[in-house]
């Protein structure tokens, strides 16, 4: 067994694991989540991926190791703008709280199988046409401009989302809870439900960021490993991070303009991969990416954290 199968195997064991204690046995049917035990979990899949790149570190090497953490945490800052549309989804349809943690976990399984999709999709098209690379490049940097010029305000509205209104046109819809059930019949006729509605926007949601998430991971790095692994991680940590952050993802005002200035960067440097690899070794690279990453979200959560507080002290004092 060669050292990518043997770690391909502990991966995925370790996914198996993680997702029956966390996901399964350790959520009920209908169960609302405590802050509590949202940081309990978040803590549990932050620890698990940082402990996979320690394997990969050990089994790989100390490049391939950081090229995963540095894919990790840019994927996992990615996903608070998930959160951010989730909550307008849940709060939109009406769904009670403690139907949320279901909803949650079948949608982001599925969100899942679509990543792998998307993924191997992109694996294919670098390898046989590598210029495919600057495409993303600059994608990255205009979509970097963009979220930085960006308003506070999100544009996104659940109930002129096209998915929604194919669902509507495809399939008869009861627009109501029903007790967290996925369909129900009435009157001889199977009606789905605003649960059905929500797990597939969960999903196909996650498919619009995906296209901002994965060139930007592919911008860190080509290793298929790095890719899948940390794209998986992030995703599935995406449910207790939910629980923990939705009373607080407006607080982290300018987390937008960290994350667009990463993106910026990893843009840029892929574009200009080529130039630099005449000054810098691919360690060193690696390293120069990790501590962007690092300083810009860490940094644009702190001063978010830092306004908000001043903003608070303001209102008291009116």
């Amino acid at each position: 067994m060669t050292s990518d199968q043997l770690t391909y195997l502990v991966f995925g064991l370790v996914l198996l694991m993680a997702v029956v204690v966390d996901l399964g046995l350790l959520s009920k049917r209908s169960a609302e989540i405590s802050i509590k035990k949202a940081f309990g979990q978040t803590f549990f899949w932050v620890l698990l991926a940082f402990a996979f790149g320690a394997f990969l570190w050990w089994r790989q090497s100390s490049v391939t190791a950081l090229e995963y953490v540095s894919a990790y945490l840019m994927e996992w800052s990615l996903s608070i703008d998930n959160i951010f549309v989730f909550i307008l989804i849940f709060t939109y349809f009406k769904i009670r709280s403690d139907h949320v943690a279901r909803a949650l976990l079948v949608g982001i399984l599925m969100a899942i199988v679509f990543r792998v999709i998307f993924i191997t999709v992109g694996v294919v098209l670098v390898d046989r046409f590598y210029w495919i690379l600057y495409i993303f490049g600059a994608f990255l940097v205009y979509t970097g401009i963009k979220i930085f010029t960006a308003k506070g305000e999100s544009e996104f509205d659940p109930g002129s989302n096209p998915v929604y209104r194919l669902l509507n046109r495809l399939v008869p819809i009861l627009h109501t809870d029903a007790s967290g059930k996925i369909s129900v019949k009435r009157d001889g006729k199977r009606y789905f439900t605003n649960m059905f509605v929500v797990i597939v926007l969960l999903a196909t949601t996650d498919i619009v960021f995906a296209l901002d998430s994965i060139p930007a991971v592919f911008a860190i790095s080509q290793d298929r490993l790095v890719i899948y692994t940390s794209n998986i991680f992030a995703v599935l940590g995406l449910r207790s991070l939910f629980f923990l952050l939705r009373g607080a993802v407006a607080r982290f005002e300018y987390l937008q303009q960290g994350i667009a200035i990463v993106l910026i960067f990893i843009g840029a440097k892929m574009l200009a991969e080529d130039w630099l690899h005449h000054f810098f070794s691919k360690n060193e690279l690696v390293l120069i990416s990790l501590l962007v990453i690092v300083i810009c979200l860490g940094g644009s959560m702190l001063y978010s954290l830092q306004v908000s507080r001043r903003k608070k002290k303001e209102n008291d004092l009116f």
